[in-house]
């Protein structure tokens, strides 16, 4: 057996000797070279939930839904901009230029937020997305390969993630959980209790800029090892599985994180069997395991109303 990858759709792909058997010993060094092969995406994948699980809770309760979508989309027009300008894809120069991008969202955000709102927030995240995917567009036409460096972004190149990157994403997510866990009491009564958060005087422009920037520093790392749809499908899909079962923010955690570490799990081995893109099957497991955690949910409040969410 022999295995090769498609990088543009990142697939695998799997090519066996018909006319004689391999010997067993063969197939198992394949077999150990796979595993050895598919290990650093599903550390990936795991890191990605540890972060974006957290994340994905504050925005179900803040119900800005897309802003994960929308910051992916400005970090994905800053780090194109960058390409464009004669810099490595990927490369330090166009991760600075999306992180920038992606900063100046986080401050429209923080300050399209209102107490008394005459246009929703998630109005202003829906023009920020469209405007960015169009311009994003314009410019990538530009490009050499600029076809491809949109699929790229959409669907991401998580099968080539190399330990390099995996230990760089590692150290920045952490040191984003450490700050969201010293101000947690503010972020929390932020995004559960807002009304709250205004008696006791807290100014939640300043840690909304605070909650977005975080948040955009991750979205730009994501985005670059996993592309937009898959970082909205770790971010979204986890925290509305959780809050379909309970409404306690520490358990939704502890659900959203088995969620995403189920669905990478999932989403790898079907990649692997029925040789389809690793990112692709990933997004689709999401669904399947929400369309199932909804099911589980119904029969839940049917059998017990007293206990539905």
């Amino acid at each position: 057996m022999q295995v090769s990858v498609k990088r543009n759709t990142g697939a695998l792909h799997f090519s066996r000797a018909t006319q004689n058997k391999e010997p067993p010993q063969t197939t198992l060094k394949e077999e150990q070279k796979m595993l050895e092969f598919l290990f650093p995406p599903f550390i990936a994948c795991l890191i990605l939930t540890g972060i974006h699980a957290y994340l994905g809770i504050h925005v179900i309760e803040r119900k800005v839904i897309f802003v994960d979508l929308s910051l992916a989309q400005v970090a994905a027009l800053g780090t194109a901009l960058g390409a464009v300008m004669g810099h490595e894809y990927g490369g330090t120069v166009s991760y600075l230029s999306g992180l920038a991008f992606t900063l100046v969202g986080a401050t429209v955000f923080a300050l399209t937020r209102m107490k008394d709102e005459r246009v929703p927030q998630e109005a202003i995240i829906g023009i920020v997305y469209a405007v960015s995917a169009a311009a994003f567009i314009l410019i990538m036409d530009q490009a050499p390969e600029g076809t491809e460096q949109i699929k790229g972004m959409l669907v991401g190149s998580i099968l080539f993630v190399d330990w390099q990157q995996i230990g760089v994403t590692a150290i920045l997510y952490c040191i984003i959980g450490l700050f969201h866990f010293a101000f947690r009491k503010q972020f929390i009564t932020i995004s559960l209790t807002p009304k709250l958060a205004y008696e006791q005087g807290l100014s939640i422009r300043f840690w909304d800029f605070l909650f977005y920037t975080s948040f955009g520093f991750v979205v730009t790392s994501s985005v670059l090892i996993a592309g937009v749809l898959l970082v909205f499908s770790y971010l979204v899909v986890p925290s509305v599985c959780a809050v379909l079962f309970s409404n306690n923010f520490k358990t939704r955690l502890i659900i959203g994180w088995s969620i995403g570490i189920l669905a990478s799990l999932l989403g790898i081995i079907a990649s692997v069997a029925l040789d389809l893109p690793t990112g692709a099957a990933i997004v689709c497991t999401f669904g399947f395991l929400l369309i199932l955690a909804a099911l589980i949910h119904y029969w839940r409040s049917r059998a017990n109303p007293q206990n539905s969410f």
